[in-house]
């Protein structure tokens, strides 16, 4: 007799759709959500970016199905197999060449976060790269972070777990957002080679004390004296914290895309022009804490605010305590949620741990049969901070050969 087929979670919002995707295919478990801006007068349904990241999905893995209705205010998708960039599952050459559409107004890392959490339970190493006029490397006014933040701030926490070898990021052409907030028309090559088959147990308990600071100022089809203004700003309160800061400065040219003047069908215009400014504080214990911020599509930001404002937003991150930045809990907490059946404890911020962000993902490993979390106050640290216990579901790598 056959075993029965999961039962379908059911959501009745669009909000933490990607995630939500996500939990999906590392558990195995169909999901329907409703209600995707039904009252919307232009644009009901899922939008531009949903759209690329269920293909997405469906590059790297093997037998999902998504069902999507004709007003495309409803899906259902049944997840497959994560066989990564496995040959003969989309993959050209051992790459997978995805390309976002023009009216993507998200940030590349909406993409590049979840794909960072199914890599390490995929059948083979996921080599993607994201190409097209869509692809923004960018911070974004939606509230993604940029590129940068995912190499340095993201990346480095999954050594925690036991998973860092042939880990790499590479932006190869720079984008901000472009006119209307929407494309860039930059390029990024992620590759994770690090397939485990459960992800180690961890006890991240103690915060530490900020030593060092590093960032990337940078500057894409505008003058690079946007860069050094940025970094002197930033510096100039963040050298009152720690003496350890250095800000590294990237200058590009911004990529041009073919006009839609049709009486000019050869002429080509510019876009992702713009500059931005990534942060990461590192403390004496390895903890993490970013901030990130891009000047508007429309302009009229000089970058000195830019400096100014990136730099108070990282010491309001620090502040809010805990051994983990509000950016990188997620991450952080559902892989601890799909380890080996053991209690792993992470210190928090109390704000942290009270943000929509993280209530939504409680509730959500709830829905997909994650044990719940257990609260207690924390000895050490900041005051108010406090320890969430995680029980590990086992969800583990069934692609993954055991010696």
């Amino acid at each position: 007799m056959s075993n029965p087929s999961p039962a379908l979670v059911r959501f009745q919002t669009q909000k933490s759709l990607a995630h939500r995707l996500t939990l999906a295919t590392l558990t195995g478990r169909p999901v329907h959500i409703s209600q995707i801006r039904p009252s919307s007068p232009t644009d009901p349904g899922l939008a531009p970016h949903e759209i690329s990241f269920l293909r997405l999905l469906e590059a790297v893995t093997n037998g999902s199905h998504i069902e999507i209705s004709y007003t495309g205010t409803t899906l259902v998708y049944r997840p497959g197999l994560i066989t990564g960039s496995s040959p003969g599952s989309g993959a050209s050459g051992g790459v997978i060449r995805h390309e976002l559409p023009a009216g993507c107004t998200r940030g590349v890392s909406y993409f590049l976060v979840p794909l960072c959490l199914l890599a390490p339970f995929s059948k083979a190493p996921i080599n993607v790269l994201f190409t097209g006029s869509g692809v923004i490397t960018s911070a974004t006014p939606t509230g993604d972070m940029s590129a940068d933040s995912v190499r340095t701030a993201i990346l480095p926490l999954y050594a925690q777990f036991g998973i860092s070898n042939n880990i790499e990021l590479r932006i190869l052409r720079r984008s901000n957002v472009g006119a209307g907030g929407k494309g860039g028309a930059g390029e990024v090559h992620l590759v994770f080679g690090h397939q485990v088959r459960l992800p180690k147990t961890v006890h991240i308990m103690n915060p530490g004390r900020v030593k060092k600071i590093r960032g990337v100022a940078y500057c894409t089809g505008v003058s690079a004296s946007n860069n050094a203004r940025m970094i002197e700003e930033a510096r100039g309160i963040l050298n009152s914290m720690t003496g350890d800061t250095y800000i590294f400065s990237d200058v590009s040219s911004a990529a041009y895309l073919p006009s839609k003047d049709k009486s000019n069908p050869n002429q080509k215009r510019k876009t992702g022009v713009g500059f931005g400014l990534s942060l990461v504080a590192e403390s004496s214990t390895g903890s993490l804490y970013s901030a990130d911020l891009a000047s508007p599509p429309a302009g009229g930001v000089p970058p000195e605010d830019i400096g100014r404002q990136c730099a108070y937003q990282l010491l309001e991150s620090v502040s809010l305590g805990g051994a983990v930045s509000l950016a990188a809990a997620t991450t952080v907490l559902t892989l601890m949620a799909m380890g080996s059946e053991d209690v792993g404890r992470l210190q928090l911020g109390r704000d942290v741990l009270g943000s929509e962000t993280l209530i939504c993902l409680a509730r959500d490993l709830k829905a997909f049969g994650a044990s719940g979390w257990g609260v207690r106050d924390a000895n050490t640290g900041q005051e108010g901070d406090v320890v969430v216990s995680v029980v590990g579901r086992g969800v583990g790598n069934v692609g993954r050969k055991i010696a």
